[in-house]
This record gives C-alpha cells, structure tokens and sequence, in this order.
C-alpha cells in the first residue's frame, strides 16, 4: 500500500469513527440527512473517503442512501427492532448450546474491567459499547466466526435504536445495575453453568440490553 493510499485509509478509519460515534450516541438522530458538503468541512477530508465512510457505514446498518435524496441516519420500524431481537437470541443461544465445558472467560474478564471504569467515569457510550463487546464475546467462545460476526452486525443496529433512548435510560436506570448482569453473565460463563448463562442472557431484554 502507497504512503497516499494509506493516507486515504487512515481518512476512513477517522470518518467512520467519528460518525459511528454521533450516531450510536444519538447525537445524529435516526432520519437525519448526512449532508456531505457539512460532513467534508466537519471532519476536514475530501468527499473520496467520506464516501467511502459512508458506504462501510451503510453496510453495518447505520446509514442508508436514499435515491435522488442523498444518505441519512438510519431508522428502524417496531417490526426491525423486533426482529432484531429475535435475530440476537437465536444466535446466542446457539452459541451457548456450542460452547466448551470450561470456556476461557479472559476475554470476557478484560471487557468487564472497561465497563466498570466506564461506569465510574458516567460515560454512557462507552458503557453500552462495552455491553455490545460483552456479548459479543460470550458468542465468540462457541467457536464459530461468522456467527459472532453476525451477531455484532445484530447487535450495532440494536444499539442504534437503543441510542434514541439513551438519555431517558440514563434516567431511568442505574448503570451499575447493568455491570451487576454482566458480572452475574461471567460467573455463569465462568463456571460453565449453560442454564446460567441462558438465564443471564434473558435479563438482558428490549429495554434492559444496553443499561
């Protein structure tokens, strides 16, 4: 790769970050147009990357394009999010059901320390990125890559709809509570206790996923 080219692909990286980040901490509402005149300024890059931001973006499900409209934030109807959901539980059941008798938790473990300092520093995003990780590593020890692949792409859309209600979450609910489901989640996962670990996952519902 060229100095130029690796130039243009840090640009990306910094587009996609940035604006993954607006979106998932509701900053950039659901239905919002991204304009890319604003985008290009706000972010001080050419629109070559910016475009190519947006396309990495849409194929996560964070940002749709639209015919003769441009892009925007992307929305989900009752029915995606519900879907979404159902999506999210098949998956990890499967995963539990395919996981070894003792699975390694020192993934799990690290990400857990994240949440914690996240919740001792009030950072929301950062604490519902770090729920997302979490999960996503309790999929991965079932040993199979495409769907824990698959299981985050579910899980960056519902927190994208969770982003809406982020503020009246905050509100709503303790942070804490959310570390003490997760902790409970690993010492499930840790004692390879399957029936746990399933009855953890389904504390973790529509309203309670990222809290």
């Amino acid at each position: 790769m060229s100095d130029e080219e690796l130039e243009t692909y840090s640009l990306v990286e910094l587009a996609v970050e940035r604006l993954r980040r607006d979106i998932l901490s509701g900053r950039t509402a659901p239905g919002e147009r991204l304009v890319e005149e604003q985008l290009t300024r706000r972010l001080g890059i050419s629109r070559a990357p910016l475009r190519e931001a947006m396309r990495l973006l849409a194929q996560q499900g964070l940002v749709e394009h639209i015919p003769r409209r441009g892009a925007r934030v992307a929305t989900l109807s009752d029915t995606d999010v519900r879907e979404l959901y159902e999506v999210r539980d098949i998956l990890e059941r499967h995963a539990v059901a395919t996981m070894p008798e003792r699975p390694d938790p020192a993934g799990l473990r690290a990400v857990l320390d994240v949440m914690r300092r996240a919740t001792e520093a009030g950072d929301r995003l950062e604490l519902a990125n770090a729920h997302r990780r979490f999960h996503v590593e309790v999929v991965r020890l079932g040993g199979n890559r495409q769907l824990a692949g698959l299981y985050e792409s579910v899980l960056v859309r519902i927190q994208l709809y969770m982003a809406v209600n982020m503020q009246r979450e905050a509100e709503a609910a303790r942070a804490e509570d959310g570390v003490h489901r997760h902790e409970r989640l690993f010492a499930a996962v840790e004692a390879g206790d399957t029936e746990g670990v399933l009855r953890a996952l389904d504390e973790h519902g529509a309203r309670a996923y990222l809290t």
